[in-house]
């Protein structure tokens, strides 16, 4: 019997040794260990062998068996290993990686028309004397609120309109910020502009984004007033338009800026007849504007009686719709390759 056992454990443990595939496998482990496997007769026979021999097949039996599963086992893992490597060599591919293109050109990339203009916008002002900075997108209520003479009461503090964080901060709504934490570095006489992302909790259509971009700049020096505004704001439109574009002001409330004003742009989409973008006015307002509050230079460490400034705060997505003709404002976050390859 030993004879016999020691025969089906070596016949076992070499066929497993030469399989090609877990198929394979599968059917050496039936052939032996099976239901009607020749290891399984034998222990299964174990009643009609004499006792004195029942102990000794009994235990080489069990201890076949145990090396017979572990090596099937073994096998099995290495045979799987192996198939998935061969499968992952045969089909991996880089998913970040573009599609194979016709031309080199159209592999080349290209940068953002948000990005294009505030480039430009960045050109323009710092040859008229403008020093760029920078700030967080996540911001605090003092930089994004108090600093900018925006009391607790006021409604742009509603959860309406802004995101809050748990821990009280909150995603900054305009890069006014940039301009007071540019005050605690600088001192006048200054020219200071801050672009970047903002954030708005606020409904989307043609004209509206909950995620937009702005570049807000700030000129403090003496005896500054609304004319010195004015000349620069239209010599910076003139410059990106490369042509004269019809503005005009409207009074309009600011915390920040006083007297404040709305700056309306004549919509370039519709030259005036009325569209989705201007919502049939033939007008679009472009950005606010005034002369820096005297509390706001006081919080940022500026007398008010020795200097003055002004302000304003420049949408980029509308800027960019007016200088390239588009006419929805959600084009920009899509995601679109379509749209992005027309710049």
């Amino acid at each position: 019997m030993q004879n016999e056992l020691d025969k089906i454990r070596a016949e076992a443990l070499a066929a497993t040794t030469t399989a090609s595939s877990i198929e394979e496998v599968e059917e050496i482990r039936i052939q032996y260990l099976g239901r009607k496997g020749a290891l399984t007769q034998i222990l299964r026979s174990l009643g009609n062998i004499p006792p004195e021999e029942r102990s000794s097949v009994g235990k080489l039996s069990n201890r076949y068996k145990v090396e017979i599963e572990t090596a099937i086992e073994e096998k099995r893992t290495s045979l799987s290993r192996t198939g998935s490597e061969e499968l992952v060599r045969k089909q991996w591919i880089d998913v970040t990686l573009d599609a194979p293109a016709a031309t080199t050109q159209e592999r080349l990339g290209r940068i953002h028309p948000i990005s294009q203009i505030q480039y430009e916008i960045e050109d323009i002002l710092t040859s008229m004397g403008f020093e760029i900075h920078d700030g967080p997108e996540v911001e605090t209520d003092y930089y994004n609120f108090e600093a900018l003479n925006i009391p607790k009461h006021h409604p742009a503090r509603d959860m309406q309109d802004t995101f809050w964080t748990e821990d009280g901060n909150l995603l900054r709504t305009h890069t006014s910020a940039i301009q007071v934490r540019a005050m605690e570095k600088v001192k006048p006489p200054f020219r200071v502009v801050g672009p970047g992302r903002v954030f708005r909790y606020e409904s989307t259509d043609a004209s509206h984004e909950n995620t937009f971009y702005q570049v807000e700049g700030m000129m403090v020096d003496r005896d500054i007033t609304v004319s010195h505004l004015i000349y620069v704001m239209k010599k910076l439109l003139q410059e990106i338009f490369h042509r004269d574009v019809a503005v005009r002001l409207r009074p309009g409330y600011f915390p920040f800026v006083e007297p404040g004003f709305e700056l309306d742009i004549h919509c370039l989409i519709c030259d005036g007849a009325g569209c989705s973008v201007c919502k049939q006015s033939g007008w679009v307002e472009l950005l606010p504007c005034g002369l820096v509050h005297p509390n706001v230079l006081r919080m940022g460490g500026i007398n008010p009686d020795e200097w003055s400034g002004f302000a304003f705060g420049l949408g980029l997505n509308r800027l960019a719709m007016m200088k390239y003709g588009i006419n929805d404002i959600r084009h920009f976050l899509s995601g679109d390759i379509r749209f992005l390859k027309q710049f």
